[in-house]
Order: C-alpha cells, then sequence, then structure tokens
C-alpha cells in the first residue's frame, strides 16, 4: 500500500533539490519553476545534436539541417484540477544566434510545453524541429510554442525574416511581430537583429484569467521595457495536456546557424525567477582575436635590393590573383548583396572547379562540388554560361528572389555570382545525385524500391504545388525532370536546377517566351506558341511520373534505332488490358498495386495534349491524399482523327515541327476526365 506523502516532506524535499553553484530548481507545493543561470550541471536532457559547452553555454545546432533540443528533466502539471484551466505560467530567456553570412540566416529556435519528448519523426529546417508535414496544424500535437524565426518560410506565411511568433500545434503563428522593443521613456520602438550575434532575453508570460500571452525582447542588460512587443489572446486549457515538459529547440536549413541559450527560467502562477546576466557564459565571437601581423619586424632589416624585389614580386602576384578573381558588379547589384558569393570563395571552394569535384554537365553548364571554406557547409556550384547583357539584371533579379523560394522538396538555392560571361548559381549539396541515376542504371546496380519512389513523387507534387500556388508569385519550373530531382541522404527527393524558371504575380497573364526545356518533357502548346505555363508543367510532371513508374526514359530507341514515345507505349498497355505490366521490371512486383495503377493513369491525364484537360497540381495533391477519387479514364476508342481535330486548335505547327510527337498526341483521343 502506498504511503501518503505529507505537505511539509514535500516542501522541505523541495528546498532541498533548489541547492546548486550556478543554477537552481526549486517548487513548493502551489508552484514550480526554476532558473539556469549558465548550464553546467543544469538538471536537462539533451537530443539531437545540442550539447553543453565547458564555458555553460547550451547550444542547440552546430551545423547545416540539424535540430537539437533541450528539456528541464521534470514533466510539470499545467491544468488545475478538476475544472482542467490551464495555470498561469511565464518564462525568461537569454539567447544569442550567429549564422555564416551577416545578413542571413536559418531557420530558427523556439521555446515549447509538449506533451512528451520525443520528436524524433519532425523535420528540421522550416519546420523548427516541431513537426513534420503531416503533423503540422494537427489538435493532437499538444503543443504551445514561442519562436524566434530568422528565416522568411513561405510555406508558413512568415512576416519577415526576423520576427518573434506564437504557435499553437502549428508553425502558422497565432501572432507575430517583427523583433525589437519599446522603449520606456520615449515609446519609440527599436528594432533589433536577431541574428547580429549578441545576447537578447525574451520574456513570455500566460495569464491564465484573460487567456492574454505578452512577449517582450529587449537586448541583454536593457531593464524589461513595460510594453510588450506584442500580446495576444489564446486559451490553452484545450492545447495542453498534463503532464508536460518545457523544452527549448533549434533548427537549421541548408545555412550554417548556431542558437545558443545562455540564460533559461520558468515560473508557475508566477514570474519566472531573475537570471544573473552577470553569471552568464559568453558566445564564442567574444573571443576571437585578430592576428598580430609582423611584416615591419621582418621588411625592415631587409636590404633596399631584396625588398624592392620582394615588392615588385608582390605587386605581380596581386595583380595576378585579382585577374583570376575578377568579378563583375553593377550598381544595381548592391541590393542583392546578402545573395552574392565572392567568386575567391567558390573557386577555393571547388579547388579551383578541378574535373574531380564534377558533379554532372548538361546543356546549361557544370555542376561542382564546393566546400565553403569558413562554414564547412558542402554546396552545389553551377556554373552557366551566360551573354552579359540587356536581361542581365531581369535574371539576377529573378534569381534573387528564386532564392526566397524555402520548401522542404525544393533545392534551396543559396545565392549566385558573376565571373566574366558566366553566371554562377550556388545551391544546397544533396549527398545522393540527381534521381535519373537510379532509375536508369545497369540492371545490377542497386535501384529505389516503391515506398521511396512513391515518396519521391508525392514530395515532388507538393514542391510543385507550392511554386505554382502557394509562394508569394507564380513560380514556372520549365525543366521538371528526373535528373533534376536530388535527393538527400534520407533519399527524399527534392526539385532543383532553377536556372529555366520565371516569375509572374499571381493574377497576370504569362507572357510568351522562347522555348526552352527537354524533349519528352515539353507540352505541345509550349512548342506551338512558347508560352509556358503552370500547365506545361503539370504535362512535364506526367511525363516523369510514367518515368518513375515504369524506370525509362520519356523517349528512347528500340534496337532498330526506332524512336518510342514512353506514353505511346503505356497507352498501348492499358489498351490491351496490361498497364501494370509497364511497371518497372527492377521493382519485381513489389509495389502497392492501388498506388501504382493510380500513378500510371494519372501520368497519363497530365500528358493530355489539351491543357485544359490536365489537372493542376492542386487536384494532384487531392489525388495523393485520397481527398478527391481520379476521375474514370478508360483508353476505349483510338479512332478519332487527332491530327485533323487539333488543326483547329493551332497545334499543326508542332506536328510539323516535331513528327515524332504526332503519334504521342493521337494516341490521346479518348483519354477522358480532367478538371
Amino acid at each position: 500500500m502506498a504511503a501518503k506523502r505529507h505537505p511539509c516532506i514535500l516542501v522541505f524535499v523541495c528546498l532541498i533539490l533548489s541547492l546548486g553553484p550556478n543554477h537552481g530548481a526549486f517548487c513548493t507545493a502551489e508552484a514550480q519553476s526554476f532558473v539556469y543561470s549558465g548550464f553546467n550541471g543544469a538538471d536537462i536532457i539533451l537530443d539531437g545534436v545540442a550539447m553543453v559547452r565547458p564555458n555553460g553555454l547550451l547550444q542547440l545546432t552546430n551545423i547545416s539541417d540539424v535540430r537539437g533540443y533541450a528539456f528541464h528533466r521534470d514533466p510539470l502539471l499545467f491544468l488545475e484540477y478538476p475544472n482542467g484551466v490551464a495555470r498561469s505560467f511565464s518564462i525568461s530567456l537569454v539567447f544569442g544566434i550567429q549564422s555564416e553570412f551577416i545578413e542571413s540566416s536559418v531557420d530558427g529556435m523556439t521555446f515549447f510545453v509538449a506533451a512528451g519528448k520525443n520528436f524524433s519523426g519532425t523535420f528540421s529546417g522550416g519546420f523548427l524541429g516541431l513537426f513534420n508535414d503531416s503533423t503540422d496544424g494537427s489538435p493532437d500535437n499538444h503543443i504551445f510554442a514561442v519562436e524566434v524565426d530568422t528565416f522568411k518560410n513561405g510555406e508558413f506565411m512568415d512576416m519577415d525574416s526576423n520576427h518573434i511568433g506564437i504557435d499553437i500545434n502549428s508553425l502558422f503563428s497565432i501572432q507575430a511581430h517583427t523583433a525589437g522593443f519599446y522603449d520606456d521613456t520615449t515609446g519609440l520602438f527599436t528594432n533589433l537583429t536577431l541574428n547580429n550575434g549578441e545576447p537578447m532575453q525574451l520574456w513570455v508570460e500566460y495569464d491564465a484569467q484573460t487567456t492574454h500571452v505578452n512577449s517582450t525582447l529587449a537586448p541583454l542588460g536593457v531593464a524589461k521595457p513595460r510594453k510588450p512587443l506584442f500580446s495576444t489572446t489564446t486559451n490553452l486549457s484545450d492545447v495542453l495536456k498534463d503532464p508536460s515538459y518545457v523544452g527549448l529547440s533549434g533548427s537549421t536549413g541548408p545555412v550554417n546557424t548556431q542558437y545558443y541559450v545562455l540564460g533559461w527560467s520558468f515560473a508557475m502562477d508566477g514570474p519566472a525567477p531573475a537570471i544573473n546576466i552577470t553569471n552568464l557564459p559568453k558566445l564564442p565571437h567574444g573571443h576571437r582575436k585578430k592576428a598580430r601581423s609582423k611584416v615591419l619586424e621582418v621588411v625592415l632589416p631587409i636590404s633596399t635590393a631584396v625588398f624592392i624585389a620582394l615588392v615588385g614580386t608582390g605587386i605581380f602576384l596581386i595583380a595576378r590573383r585579382r585577374l583570376r578573381y575578377a568579378e563583375l558588379l553593377d550598381d544595381w547589384e548592391v541590393e542583392f548583396g546578402p545573395h552574392r558569393f565572392s567568386y575567391k570563395d567558390l573557386y577555393h571552394a571547388t579547388e579551383g572547379f578541378k574535373d574531380k569535384r564534377l558533379l554532372g554537365a548538361g546543356g546549361f553548364g557544370k555542376v561542382y562540388k564546393g566546400v565553403l571554406s569558413t562554414s564547412k557547409l558542402e554546396v552545389a556550384v553551377k556554373k552557366v554560361p551566360h551573354e552579359s547583357g540587356q536581361g542581365m539584371k531581369e535574371f539576377i533579379t529573378e534569381v534573387a528572389s528564386i532564392g526566397r523560394l524555402r520548401h522542404r522538396y525544393l533545392v534551396q538555392l543559396l545565392g549566385y555570382c558573376r565571373h566574366k560571361d558566366e553566371l554562377i548559381l550556388v545551391y544546397e549539396y544533396m549527398p545522393n545525385g540527381s534521381l535519373d541515376k537510379y532509375l536508369h542504371c545497369e540492371e545490377d546496380k542497386p535501384t529505389l524500391d516503391w515506398t521511396q519512389r512513391f515518396g519521391i513523387i508525392k514530395g515532388v507534387a507538393c514542391g510543385l504545388f507550392y511554386l505554382h500556388e502557394k509562394w508569394e508569385k507564380i513560380v514556372i519550373h520549365r525543366d521538371i525532370k528526373a535528373s533534376n530531382v536530388l535527393l538527400d541522404r534520407e533519399m527524399n527527393g527534392h526539385l532543383g536546377d532553377f536556372g529555366l524558371s520565371r516569375l509572374y504575380d499571381h493574377g497576370t497573364d504569362l507572357q510568351t517566351t522562347h522555348v526552352v526545356g527537354t524533349m519528352g518533357y515539353l507540352a505541345p502548346e509550349l512548342l506551338c506558341m512558347g508560352k509556358a505555363s503552370p500547365l506545361t508543367d503539370v504535362f512535364a510532371f506526367g511525363a516523369f511520373l510514367l518515368e518513375v513508374a515504369c524506370g525509362k526514359r520519356p523517349i528512347r530507341q528500340d534496337s532498330q534505332g526506332k524512336q518510342i514515345m514512353l506514353v505511346d507505349w503505356v497507352l498501348e498497355n492499358w489498351q490491351n488490358g496490361s498497364l501494370m505490366q509497364t511497371m518497372d521490371k527492377r521493382l519485381q512486383g513489389n509495389y502497392d498495386n492501388d498506388e501504382a495503377n493510380m500513378v500510371l493513369k494519372l501520368g497519363l491525364l497530365c500528358l493530355h495534349p489539351f491543357p485544359t484537360s490536365r489537372p493542376a497540381m492542386r487536384q494532384v495533391i487531392e489525388y495523393f491524399d485520397g481527398d478527391t477519387s481520379l476521375p474514370v479514364l478508360a483508353p476505349t476508342h483510338f479512332n478519332v482523327n487527332m491530327v485533323s481535330m487539333m488543326q483547329s486548335r493551332e497545334f499543326i505547327p508542332v506536328i510539323i515541327s516535331y513528327p515524332d510527337i504526332t503519334t504521342s498526341i493521337g494516341t490521346f483521343s479518348d483519354l477522358s476526365g480532367g478538371r
């Protein structure tokens, strides 16, 4: 039989636990609180890449594309009984953020209250280590979080790349404000840059009676401002569960950013204990020193003749070095500064663009693997020949805009450089290379199973939907194919190579442009009129679907050298009742029949010659998620003369210019369905 705990004994035990050299944790029967002024010996649990440095500094992240966590060891009770109303609580946090780029960092850190400590299924990057693309927004999360966000993530409708936000079960903040504070004397607002490398202090209070959440920010050493940064109202009684853990998370994307915590305090039913700022550990940059030059000590004793020779040699070497690293920089490019790399850094990162660093080459340039010397970040560096002329400003404007795209299934474009007659684009590095190497490899080489292929297909679909509808502009990729889908360490697919992409404002007419792309993925109307649109991307996505499912290229040659269109071959098998025989033989029949059948038919639907009969990417996502059933499709009778039918629709130029496409168009006579 369990012994009863006397309240006096509980108070006595809690007082004993409060003792400690640099930090304390104490509780009473009515309140629970702790304060850490430095983290050496702190009663916390670390997870992910989080670590406590020797000086007591808590470091949540250390490299790119990682996440780290710190939890107060003991769970806390956040609900009053028997009414189940959430109790008041408050936190104080001293943090610092450092990035490899002065003007740019990703992604952010949070303070959170959660029902558990297991975050193994979450994503880094914009998900801040709290959710993934399927759990974000679910009421089953039971998470309250305060985000310190350093990247404007369009996927979650972030207000800017420098804000504090309040999150309930989702990364879509219920309230957010640009970082800064209100001066107690003047009442004026002063902006703060979160990633400036200097420590700041954040206070957050939840009032159970009013259900108000107040958030206040200030530089370390400045007293807590009387006016909060912002306030919002939210009832946490239906959000929090008992018991719950309080914790901190840090998350990075392709840019290496360090998220540090110097001090942390928490209290239930009262103000958070004051953090002793005099005992806080120092951030790393405070100890950096410049090397002392000894040039004078060496040069002065040297004779005049030798001195002149050295100076002359030095001038020659410097001049040659400057010519090697010479870059083009126009005045209008200053506004894109944060996205521009120096040619010198990229030259050294790729070891002078040596062939041993070459990842691949194509009609639009060569791609090299690079490692940035300062941050050790792995990058993919693409050299694109480009004539410097009237369109250069517009091109780099679009590069800078595309650099702000942020989605889990898109390869991040980090920036660019101009050198002589070349444009150099810098992307995040994908260690497993391009998808086509796994689809079109030798028979004895390892390939992808169906689960991996279907996950890649869905990921690319999500990325395209984001480009077409979810971002602030319409982005038309214009070169969707297996070789432009890159695989990360976990074999997740990321749509990359935005060198041909075009951006348009929502609600505007898309402009006619010259035809670019890869044969086999080009929509008929693009070849005819040169007008790219989201539906021309859908056509290419359809070719991509068949390529992944069948393991064959959209256009290939048989043993007699005759061209075979993949879409024709799939349609013919469907008409003969042998559609599933088109699936990649290397799968050996190990696939989900319903999923495979849907992918094949959806591929044919996306490849419809008439744009209005193709589904939009929003519908494609609904098909994959099971929210909408695929239209009833049947390869009934292909006896309609599509060529004559298409003459009135201005498709004749396509058939004349590309006769090998005629078969592909003609076989679509009775493919029904669509939007």
